[in-house]
Parts: C-alpha cells; structure tokens; sequence
C-alpha cells in the first residue's frame, strides 16, 4: 500500500493540547494561536508553555488577550505542505469560541481548495486532539481528503468534553461563557460544571465542592458513555494532584481503551478558564 502520509498533512492549532512529542510522532502540524500579556505576545506552546503561563497569570493585574491564527500563518504552513506535494486535513478550534476556522478556510480558498479540508471540531483542547489524532489515524489508513473529512464528521459527533473550574471570572471577562451566564448570579462557594455543546460553553450544573466536583464529571461521562469504550483525556490548569485523583476515579469507572492522556491545559484555554480548571475530553 502506498504511504499515505508523504501524501496528506494534519494540520491542527495550539489549543488542542497535543503536546510536541505526540505531534511529532503522529506526523500532524501544529500552528500556534497567541496571547498578549503585559504589552508582550507570545506564540501558544512556542514562546510560552503551560509551567511559564500559569504563574504570570497568577501575577498579572489584567487578565491574557488571545488571538486566533492569522490567515497569513496559515498561508505559509499550507503553503511549505503543499509545495511538498502534500494535501491538508486542517483541524480548529470551535468557530464558536474562535476565528481560526475562518483565518483557515480564507488561507485555503486563497491557495488551493481542492487540496485543502478545513475542518471545525466544535469542541475545544483535547476534544481537537482527539480529532487531530483520528485524521492522524486515517491518514495512515490510506484514506483520501473526502473520506478522512467524513469520518471526521461522524466521530465528531461521538467526542464531549466537560470541565470544572474555580471561577467563572476568566470567562466572563474574556467574552467566552456562552450560555453559562446563568451561573453568574450564584457562584458564592460553587464549582460550576460545563459541558462543550455543538461548539459553546453550557452549563451542565453545579456543586459545592472540588470533591463533588470531579464525581459529577466522571458521573456525566458515565451517563453518557455506559459501558461502552472510550478514550479518556484528563486535562488541568496547575490542579495536577487533582488531576491525579480524577484520572483514578475514571479508570475505576469507566470502561478506558488504552492509556488516560493526561495534559496541561495551554495558555490559550488557560486565559479563558484560569488556573484551577478540572476537566474530561472523551471520545465513544
């Protein structure tokens, strides 16, 4: 069988958590969004990490900026893959929290459409990677742009995300809470729970604390999933003891095939949800 990977590219951005390592190994391209802190703009999971991020934000009076990528990185990403002979399955960041889907598609129509699939996941950090991984796996496959674009739909469709957090404040203030404004009168002492819901933030309830917390996340998941198998992905902004503890908790309940990724929430997410974040990337 001809090696389909010197024939299509994934490309996917910064906010699917896919560390450099994983990236590398399943041959997929990550482009970097930004964030602006104390006047200076950092390239996500390039100029700044996670272990960097957190304690600047900690000390930072006004909270991170982001940007989506800009068309013109995409140009010259899709363009190095394509004068390589290569077709792109480009893989984003909801077009309902980000630009980047938009930044993607003007790249792709401005270079060549017909070798170019954008795709966006509607989901946010690991539910992307978890796309990005699958486009990954389909490349390998042998698929062709079409059929990679259409399995990508219908796992789409199988991938949830819920998350915790320690305030809402990051959120509301970076304009991206979506439908969890009706959380906002009753945050004294709640953990609020969210769930990413074709794309947006929504709330799916809330609790008093850390410990109800992750059992409401992993009981979501179970509700959801039953007993099928899933991929689990445990993601935390610097609450890596508790990550530790939920990621027990959803091997002893829930029916995992392969390794729990575990990850550090990046800068770009992390402006957006704040230090304190708790959450589950699933894929049934």
């Amino acid at each position: 069988m001809t090696d389909r990977r010197a024939e299509i590219s994934v490309v996917t951005d910064s906010t699917s958590d896919i560390n450099p390592r994983m990236a590398a190994d399943k041959d997929i391209v990550v482009v970097p969004l930004s964030v602006l802190m104390g006047g200076e703009s950092y390239l996500d999971g390039v100029d700044i990490t996670p272990s960097q991020f957190y304690p600047m934000l900690a000390e930072s009076r006004d909270l991170p900026k982001t940007s989506q990528v800009t068309p013109e990185r995409f140009i010259s990403t899709y363009r190095r893959l394509l004068d390589s002979g290569r077709s792109v399955v480009s893989v984003h960041i909801s077009s309902g929290l980000s630009s980047t889907v938009e930044s993607a598609m003007a790249a792709a129509r401005e270079l060549d459409p017909s070798r170019i699939r954008v795709v966006d996941s509607k989901s946010i950090s690991y539910g992307i990677g978890f796309l990005a991984l699958e486009a990954a796996r389909a490349v390998r496959e042998g698929l062709g742009l079409d059929a990679i674009v259409e399995r990508l739909e219908t796992v789409r469709k199988k991938i949830e995300v819920f998350f915790t957090l320690d305030t809402l404040e990051y959120l509301h203030k970076g304009g991206r809470i979506g439908k969890v404004t009706a959380l906002l009168g009753s945050l004294l002492d709640i953990k609020p729970i969210i769930r990413v819901e074709n794309g947006i933030y929504v709330p799916a309830g809330k609790v008093r604390t850390r410990k109800q917390a992750l059992e409401s996340l992993v009981q979501h998941v179970k509700e959801i999933a039953g007993d099928n198998p899933v991929r689990i992905a445990v993601g935390h902004g610097r609450a890596a003891e508790a990550a530790a503890t939920l990621k027990e908790m959803v091997a002893r309940s829930l029916r995992v095939t392969g390794e729990i990724t575990m990850f550090e929430v990046g800068p770009v997410i992390g402006a957006h949800t704040g230090p304190g974040t708790l959450g589950l990337a699933v894929q049934m």
